[in-house]
């Protein structure tokens, strides 16, 4: 009698099972089959033969699905990775790496993929790239040798990074190309299906269930052989893989933060060492740790010598800068008015939604700050509500007696995009664009307003990081504005100048060449400024490694971070676990502890340490410390991209 362990996609490590006879003969791993659990029937994963055959009562496999197997050894070997990588089930890892549509059956319906308006077609931007051959010839080279190899691509703009990923795909077959936003995908969708027709399907979070399942067999059956997706499409159901592209590698969106905190772009290139495929990560400012790789030679760096887009860039000194409005100044105003008279468009850039970023009593400065979060609510005027962008605490209706000295004097402070966006129209007389998620939640919302900022009468578009971060590759835009530097530079995160000099540079990429950028700062003096004006991304990144080395953090050491939530205050028992660590090279900070609107005590501690499994080791103490505590959750984040 044969014995097998199945794997579920539910919070649970393989499972036992025995397989009669008739059925022995047809299961191999990765097939799918249909077994008891829990009084019930469900669909699992053949993991492999089972050797060692568990006591008790062994149920049997009732059903073997399809004639082979749903994921491959290489697939199955990523799983069992990402498993101990991120600690957690196997179970979990198959929920992530199958979607629902994997196990049931469900009917395939005609899914609408928007499409570009006439003044949004980036066709012809990407036809104006010279691409060199010899770059080029390097990663073909090495997808024709079948053989594992990492490069990363700093690119000199958004439209070269795509012109030299649609060059590669026009040689090669059984590609993988991830983006990080569902905008992005369909950007690129209708640039290759002219060029590389029915061979791309798409795969992101937007479709409905019908279309995932038609994507799916689609890739499984070889009918198209490129899946072009966000952060799951890693996981896209192949025979063979040849080529893995990331875009945007840089990006915080390859990081799932619900669920299994997994990076798309750290399991695309373990899953390219597995299939012994070729992997480009691509960007116009590579992440830190990604340059530092290729220092270390573990990727190969790929640098065109194309001529970067070198704006004019303005740093204006908030300190003594005339102010026409709170966070805009007169130079701003008098350079956008110059551009809309010339009927050329304007960008303003703002990191903060709602109308006044704080309520102060102007007696005590006392500010009102979230219960739960300790942080300063943001006044919304279209709800007349305080906000916490946090934990999403409300408070209807805006107090006019101060919780400290009761007294009568309470004033609204600072500007959020809602403010801007009013006093903009105000001072330059026109009406405006503006795109911001409580303007646009729904992303149809966000997809025609992103449609209307190629229109001819719009001539300013205001926005928060959302529309950075969904428009194309168009640079139709003549100048920009970034309101609030320093909101990103204030950031208590080791990596707060690196993902600012990323936005900007993201923000460069959609001006015309010749334009302007004007940045606000009340911090002229930042290292950050010096490197920017000169387009010195190197000599950021040199800065960045001897900063990070110093204080150990990335590259130099490796993070994980541990919440701990509870109904009740456990502080007390962490740090009496804290204490009994006894480990020279893992250094643990914190507790910091917050509430959560439910009332749930959450603590935070993050691990740093340049040894994996030390961090391992130490998460593993907390996770036994309280298993059997019922009222106590733990979570892990490998990685944690911020802290």
């Amino acid at each position: 009698m044969d014995f097998f362990d199945i794997i579920f996609p539910i919070n649970l490590n393989p499972l036992t099972y025995r397989c009669p006879e008739e059925l022995s003969e047809h299961i191999e791993p990765g097939m799918m089959v249909s077994a008891p659990l829990k009084n019930k029937t469900f669909k699992g994963i053949i993991l492999g033969r089972s050797f060692t055959v568990p006591s008790g009562d062994i149920k049997d496999i009732q059903k073997v699905h399809g004639d082979t197997p749903v994921l491959s050894g290489k697939m199955l070997s990523l799983l069992k990775w990402m498993s101990e990588y991120y600690m957690t089930e196997q179970g979990i890892v198959l929920k992530n790496m199958l979607p629902k549509e994997a196990f049931t059956k469900v009917k395939v319906r005609k899914t609408k993929i928007l499409p570009h308006t006439k003044e949004g077609r980036e066709d012809h931007l990407l036809h104006m790239i010279t691409i060199n051959d010899k770059i080029v010839s390097s990663l073909t080279d090495s997808i024709q040798k079948n053989t594992y190899r990492t490069f990363l691509l700093h690119a000199p703009s958004t439209v070269y990074e795509c012109s030299f990923v649609m060059k590669i795909l026009t040689e090669t077959k059984n590609v993988i190309l991830l983006t990080p936003e569902v905008s992005c995908v369909n950007n690129l969708y209708h640039l290759l299906k002219d060029t590389l027709g029915e061979r791309v399907c798409i795969f992101h979070s937007g479709l409905s269930r019908g279309k995932r399942s038609e994507a799916i067999e689609r890739i499984s059956s070889g009918y198209s052989d490129i899946m072009l997706g966000t952060r799951s499409a890693v996981f896209a159901p192949m025979k063979k893989v040849s080529f893995i592209a990331v875009l945007h590698e840089q990006s915080s969106s390859y990081k799932q933060e619900n669920g299994l905190p997994y990076n798309g772009r750290d399991v695309a290139v373990m899953r390219g060492y597995l299939e012994k495929a070729t992997v480009l990560l691509s960007s116009i400012s590579p992440s830190i740790e990604s340059l530092y790789n290729c220092r270390s030679g573990k990727y190969i760096l790929l640098k065109p010598i194309a001529e970067m887009k070198k704006l004019r860039i303005k740093i204006i000194d908030m300190r003594y800068e005339k102010l026409l409005k709170p966070s805009l100044s007169k130079t701003v105003i008098d350079a956008s008015k110059r551009y809309i008279k010339n009927d050329k468009k304007v960008m303003f850039v703002i990191n903060r939604r709602g109308h006044s970023t704080l309520l102060q009593c102007s007696d005590c400065h006392y500010i009102e700050e979230c219960p739960y979060c300790k942080i300063p609510l943001v006044f919304h005027k279209q709800t007349m509500s305080l906000k916490c962008h946090y934990c999403k605490y409300i408070v209807s209706g805006v107090p006019d007696i101060c919780q400290r000295c009761k007294g009568y004097t309470m004033e609204l402070i600072g500007a959020g995009i809602q403010r801007v966006h009013e006093d903009i129209e105000k001072l330059i007389g026109i009406k405006t664009l503006r795109l911001d998620s409580d303007i646009a939640q729904k992303r149809a919302d966000i997809e025609e307003l992103i449609g209307a900022t190629y229109r001819n009468d719009v001539r300013i578009i205001i926005g928060t990081k959302l529309m950075t971060k969904r428009l194309g590759i168009t640079d139709g835009f003549s100048m920009a504005a970034l309101l609030n530097t320093d909101l990103f530079l204030n950031i208590p995160d080791f990596r707060s100048a690196e993902k600012a000099y990323q936005e900007i540079l993201f923000i460069i990429d959609k001006i015309a060449s010749h334009g302007e950028l004007f940045i606000q700062t009340r911090m002229p003096q930042h290292y950050l400024f010096n490197y920017l004006k000169n387009y010195d991304y190197q000599s950021f990144f040199i800065e960045e490694l001897h900063r990070r080395k110093s204080l150990s953090y990335p590259p130099y050491s490796r993070l994980l971070l541990i919440k701990i939530i509870c109904k009740r205050d456990i502080s007390m028992e962490v740090s009496e676990v804290i204490g009994k660590i006894n480990r020279k090279d893992v250094e643990i900070l914190g507790p910091s502890q917050s509430k959560s609107t439910r009332g749930k005590h959450e603590l935070r501690l993050l691990l740093k340490s340049s040894v994996r499994g030390s961090l391992h080791s130490i998460a593993r103490i907390f996770i036994e410390t309280f298993k059997d505590s019922k009222d106590v959750k733990i979570k892990v984040d490998i990685d944690p991209m911020s802290i």
